[in-house]
């Protein structure tokens, strides 16, 4: 049996503190190489990861009950932010992007910090 890659779309938490805005989304599976966000001009966020390397032929799957694979999401903010200054980070299967609080929205894509 061969793992199979399929895109899932995953749950989110959202917060917000005084001057920034977050984004905590379970990707288990993936380095932080492996994810990209990005903050679009109509106040949408985008978070993708692509699982590198499923098994790569050298094991022999025997049951697969669960998987990591693709992730993928996409969200309206509900606060304008700036994404020149946020911040990727990634520990224990989550991440959390970081999003100062803006007076309108500053789209980039957010790299690690």
């Amino acid at each position: 049996m061969r793992e199979k890659a399929m895109v899932q779309s995953i749950p989110v938490k959202v917060y917000r503190s005084v001057d920034r805005l977050m984004v905590a989304v379970p990707m288990p599976g993936l380095q932080l190489e492996d994810i990209s966000v990005k903050v679009t001009g109509d106040n949408q966020i985008v978070i993708h990861g692509d699982l590198r390397g499923i098994l790569k032929d050298i094991k022999e799957l025997l049951i697969d009950e669960w998987s990591v694979g693709s992730y993928h999401r996409e969200l309206l903010l509900p606060n304008f932010v700036d994404a020149e200054h946020g911040t990727i980070t990634y520990g224990n299967g989550v991440v959390v992007v970081a999003l100062p609080l803006s007076e309108k929205t500053v789209p980039a894509v957010v790299h690690a910090g």
